[in-house]
């Protein structure tokens, strides 16, 4: 594998966790709707969903009730998620040394640019990024690879110029069906074997160990 110009990152859980606000939004909207709060446990496995995905997921409710959960989980989140957001450990000095070795880089997610935007802008990581790509930008959600093609048009680069970084299997198929090349992380939800399934070219504990990776001979998982 050819050394990446890009590299484009998932969000929640491969680069932040926002987990406490996905939940109190969840469970915010499901109340408010009469329905009954979901475990903690039950909701961390939907993070990175589309928020129709994530109701039927979690209540298998009727299709018609899914915009209104959707209406309800937006409105929430805009009181609370950029608050119980925060990066991962290992995310700061693995964008700012990809940066400083002339990467450009992007995030792609389900999540709203607004929200990622606000976070980056708060923690004094925006300008490491070239391009980010979010739920809002796009007609359909990972793992259909619309938001990957909008990113690679957007870099002006081909797909095996690029590398994508991701904690799920969503994130591995929407790779697969962009033919990039995937590097799973581990600090999501998803078991190693879940993630190699979809062929990644590295499995990695954490952000924190690509840019060693990438120095170091990019070695098979």
């Amino acid at each position: 594998m050819v050394a990446p110009r890009a590299i484009l990152f998932d969000f929640d859980y491969t680069l932040a966790d926002s987990s406490a606000g996905v939940i109190e939004s969840v469970n915010w909207a499901l109340e408010s709707m009469g329905m009954a709060r979901q475990a903690d446990a039950a909701i961390r496995r939907t993070v990175g969903l589309s928020l129709g995905e994530t109701f039927a997921k979690l209540t298998g409710g009727p299709v018609a009730q899914a915009p209104q959960f959707s209406e309800l989980f937006i409105r929430r989140a805009d009181e609370v998620m950029a608050d119980h957001t925060s990066l991962l450990p290992d995310t700061r000095a693995a964008v700012t040394t990809l940066a400083r070795r002339g990467h450009q880089l992007g995030v792609v997610s389900t999540k709203f640019r607004r929200r990622i935007e606000t976070v980056l802008t708060r923690d004094s990581l925006r300008a490491p990024f070239d391009i980010i790509v979010g739920g809002e930008d796009v007609p359909a959600h990972k793992p259909n690879p619309a938001c990957l093609f909008a990113a690679l048009a957007a870099l002006d680069i081909r797909a095996d110029e690029a590398l994508y970084v991701g904690d799920s299997e969503v994130d591995g198929e929407a790779a697969s069906r962009a033919r990039i090349p995937f590097v799973g992380v581990l600090t999501g939800m998803a078991a190693k074997s879940s993630l190699a399934a979809w062929s990644p070219v590295a499995v990695l504990p954490t952000v924190g160990g690509l840019p060693e990776w990438l120095e170091g001979g990019r070695n098979e998982p």
